[in-house]
């Protein structure tokens, strides 16, 4: 990104909730990190360039530890002879006080902090600011609101920098990484990073450098919108920004105006990143060849069970096996085991009685690895907490400067759902989904998202008045018996759907075969449906 040409300003994230889990774990055995030591191994290489080139750097890879990794960045500065400014933004972890909040049991507890510190430590001169757990929008509008001197009640202003800072925040998914059309992308195997380039009506534009692989269409951009949001009010702490304003338009070869979006106040609440650890986890997967799949299945679940016992035993037969196959790997099929305990001795147990079940089981036993020790588990949940219990600090040195909150207020998002007449397009085609529609999926703790787009507004009308929440139940079985949200989002010829607790407690704690729900869209466009032949 530095040597592809100008940038005002560098963002990098490195969070997720799974994240600050596993930087909690790493705390628990290192008091002084719980940060991201990688983006420091990164720095290391380009902190030279981005100050002969006057680029700011801005990131989250502060983690649990920001003041611990402005320390180390100013080490590396000073090793290298650079003249750098370092500030950073405190004031996220609540673990000290996890009692008095009511965040029983928590290892990590994290608010979700906005713009504002980030602005504060680049209005006062920083060339390197890093924080803890902010918003990811939040890298992007807290440089558009220094730069631009916005203020607090610039809603419309910080909707339309929100829009940018979530299309960029995962890199190359806005340049056709993870996308569905993805075999009409050129040069995959490099794609260029997205830039965002903010106007100071807040809307934006999306490029990528020149002779980079990749694209940025309005489909890319569509399906970094649609990536894991609940609904057409996207809450953050500095704004409720309304997907349903935004407007996307082709702005020449590879770039995509952002305009129109608007936004109100935000919430009263904090959202709180909580992990707890809750027991201890393991997991195998056995391979079964050949005839008699389901025999050889219930044979190593009966002698596993009567090994360990039944209880938090969790078991998933993939049937992938071909009859009469010509290689032993397309003879075979896989049943997945996995093991929730509270017990430390009994996950490692599970661990030997499986590989004791190995001359003493089904013809043909093997697994696909040794299964290892247990390991913890972790559970993330998210809280909320008055904006008065969460102070944002940016401190530079020895000057901490507290930052104010904005304005709030009480925010229900909406429900824009409404029934559609189905549109009437002729006769029809038993065919995949995917060959009309784009999808996009993902987690949220417990929930999985799940974006959908249509090409042209006819498509469009025909999918929204054909597909709601009982035919996506009818698509994808796992999902019966799951509440099911649907928010239609014409304006991008989209529909987001949330799937409550098809994830169980989340990423870590999750048994699912696909645990962060990413693969959930490409599955729906896998399935054979009727579809008008006029938009095939």
């Amino acid at each position: 990104m530095l040597d592809g040409g100008d940038l005002d300003v560098l963002t990098g994230d490195y969070l997720a909730e799974l994240t600050m889990l596993i930087l909690g774990r790493q705390r628990l055995k290192d008091p002084g990190g719980g940060y991201a030591k990688t983006f420091l191994r990164q720095l290391e290489d380009s902190l030279g360039t981005a100050v002969e080139r006057g680029v700011k750097v801005v990131s989250n890879a502060g983690g649990l530890n920001p003041a611990g990794l402005a320390d180390a960045v100013r080490e590396l500065a000073d090793r290298l002879g650079l003249a750098v400014s370092v500030a950073h933004v405190e004031g996220d972890d609540l673990l000290p006080r996890a009692a008095e909040l009511g965040l029983d049991g928590a290892l990590t507890a994290n608010a979700y902090l906005g713009a504002w510190g980030i602005a504060e430590c680049l209005k006062g001169g920083a060339d390197v600011v890093v924080t803890g757990r902010v918003t990811d929008a939040s890298l992007v509008v807290g440089p558009a609101a220094a730069h631009h001197g916005w203020s607090v009640d610039d809603y419309d202003r910080l909707a339309g920098a929100t829009v940018a800072g979530h299309v960029i925040e995962c890199g190359t998914q806005a340049t056709g990484g993870n996308y569905a059309f993805f075999t009409e992308i050129p040069d995959l195997a490099h794609p260029g990073f997205p830039i965002a380039e903010i106007g100071e009506d807040g809307s934006a534009v999306i490029t990528k450098h020149p002779g980079t692989g990749g694209a940025v269409t309005t489909g890319t951009v569509t399906a970094q919108l649609l990536y894991e949001i609940q609904g057409a009010d996207y809450l953050g702490p500095d704004v409720t920004t309304r997907f349903d304003t935004i407007t996307l338009a082709e702005d020449g070869p590879d770039r995509v105006r952002i305009s129109g979006v608007r936004g109100g106040p935000p919430p009263e609440t904090v959202k709180v990143c909580v992990n707890t650890l809750d027991g201890f986890g393991n997991s195998a997967t056995f391979v079964l060849c050949g005839l008699d799949v389901d025999a050889k299945a219930d044979l190593a679940r009966r002698q596993l069970e009567t090994t360990v016992g039944a209880e938090g035993l969790h078991w998933t037969l993939a049937r992938t096996d071909h009859a009469d196959a010509d290689t032993e790997e397309t003879a075979s099929a896989f049943l997945h085991c996995t093991i929730r305990t509270p017990d430390p001795k009994r996950a490692k147990a599970f661990s030997r009685a499986t590989v004791e079940l190995a001359l003493a089981s089904y013809p043909g036993f093997t697994l696909t690895a040794p299964p290892a020790d247990g390991t913890p588990v972790g559970v993330y949940r998210a809280e909320y907490v008055p904006r008065d219990e969460v102070t944002t600090v940016a401190v530079s040195g020895s000057d901490r400067r507290p930052v104010a909150w904005g304005p709030s207020t009480s925010v229900r998002p909406r429900t824009l759902d409404q029934v559609f007449p189905a549109a009437d397009l002729g006769p029809t085609t038993r065919v995949p989904l995917g060959r009309v529609l784009g999808a996009r999926s993902g987690d949220k703790g417990g929930d999985a998202n799940l974006g959908v787009w249509l090409r042209d507004e006819a498509a469009y009308r025909w999918f929204v008045g054909e597909f709601d929440t009982d035919r996506i139940r009818e698509l994808l079985p796992e999902t019966a018996g799951l509440d099911i949200e649907r928010h239609p989002l014409p304006n991008l010829n989209a529909v987001n759907f949330v799937l409550r607790g098809l994830l169980g407690q989340g990423v870590a704690a999750s048994t699912r075969f696909d645990p962060q729900a990413k693969a959930l869209g490409e599955w729906l466009r896998s399935r054979v449906h009727p579809v008008p032949e006029e938009l095939l």
